[in-house]
């Protein structure tokens, strides 16, 4: 079998028609527009009603958006792919309730726990099985209901994040367009860091876990800042050697939304334009998994064939990584 480059050919996007601003949660916690702009440039986000939609419910929206733009048959898809870390259910896969609700009946499908990463870590399994010859048609979907998960009692976390779903598809490529390099990686030690510690095999849930509220997220701004940075960067720097780039050949970075001081940060680092950022956590926050099909999905119309784009991502785990990719198509 021939290798081929893997491409996104096609780019969808869902997010919740409730409107979260940060006067509204000067109602709810300690807390006001000045503090949450100045430290995360977040001013609302977006919050799936009722929660019990479940994940899914944004996944299968952003799909069925990008497979109507495509106009592209669901029974063609091979595989369908959910990056998220607010599954449906712990056990029973979201993927295969998406692929048979939007009508992938000849594909397969599973979930990616990459948190904040996921998508990014997605990029690669997705070009790896379209690279593989055997698949032609992948469908990546970075989704998270984070209200399922945030403690809105406390201002450290509930300020920052919010729900939706992006949707990508993967379809091989004659041009030598599409994913063209990766640095990924992990350090097991910064879960202590970012993490709900109640709900797994570890500690199960309970009535004392879910009364002492171990069932939220629970995040240490600062490590997480210093390491999120630091890791992000490195990869970049890393991708950029290894393909002989320098900062002025890449279009546009497509980074994780975690926090405007993050994307500044970043930035500063590498001595970029900030034009070649691409920005929009000041309308939907940290949607973790779905941060940056998002911005694909805001910004598409700017993308045009053969520009270079370079994602970045930083989540619990900690994961992170970088990864480069020239874009296949004109809108």
């Amino acid at each position: 079998m021939t290798t081929k480059t893997a491409a996104i050919t096609a780019v969808g996007g869902y997010v919740p028609e409730h409107v979260l601003t940060n006067a509204a949660l000067e109602q709810m916690v300690d807390t006001n527009d000045e503090w949450i702009t100045s430290r995360t440039g977040i001013k609302e986000r977006r919050i799936l009603k009722p929660t019990s939609l479940g994940t899914s419910f944004m996944a299968i929206a952003a799909a069925r958006e990008l497979v109507q733009k495509k106009n592209l048959d669901p029974a063609a898809i091979d595989l369908v792919i959910v990056s998220t870390a607010t599954p449906d259910m712990p056990v029973s896969s979201t993927a295969a309730f998406v692929a048979t609700e939007i009508g992938a009946l000849n594909a397969f499908a599973y979930d990616l726990q990459g948190a904040c990463s996921g998508f990014l870590y997605g990029m690669s399994a997705a070009s790896a099985h379209i690279s593989s010859g055997r698949y032609q048609k992948v469908l990546l979907i970075g989704a998270d209901t984070m209200s399922s998960i945030i403690d809105y009692t406390d201002r450290s976390t509930c300020v920052i994040f919010g729900d939706g779903a992006g949707a990508v598809l993967f379809e091989p490529n004659d041009e030598d367009l599409g994913l063209q390099d990766e640095v990924l990686r992990v350090d097991g030690k910064g879960r202590e860091f970012l993490k709900i510690e109640a709900g797994g095999s570890m500690l199960p849930a309970s009535s004392d876990t879910v009364a002492a509220g171990k069932h939220f997220l629970h995040q240490e701004g600062r490590p997480v800042f210093k390491f999120a940075v630091s890791n992000m960067v490195d990869a970049i720097e890393q991708v950029l050697d290894q393909n002989n780039l320098t900062k002025n050949d890449i279009d546009y970075v497509v980074a994780h939304q975690a926090n405007k001081r993050i994307l500044d940060a970043i930035a500063k680092n590498l001595d970029l334009d900030y034009e070649q950022m691409l920005v929009n956590i000041e309308r939907y926050g940290n949607t973790t998994a779905a941060t940056l099909p998002l911005l694909l999905w805001d910004y598409e119309s700017k993308l045009k064939k053969n520009q270079k784009l370079l994602f970045t991502a930083f989540g619990g785990g900690f994961t992170w990584g970088a990864t480069y990719l020239t874009w296949a198509y004109n809108t």
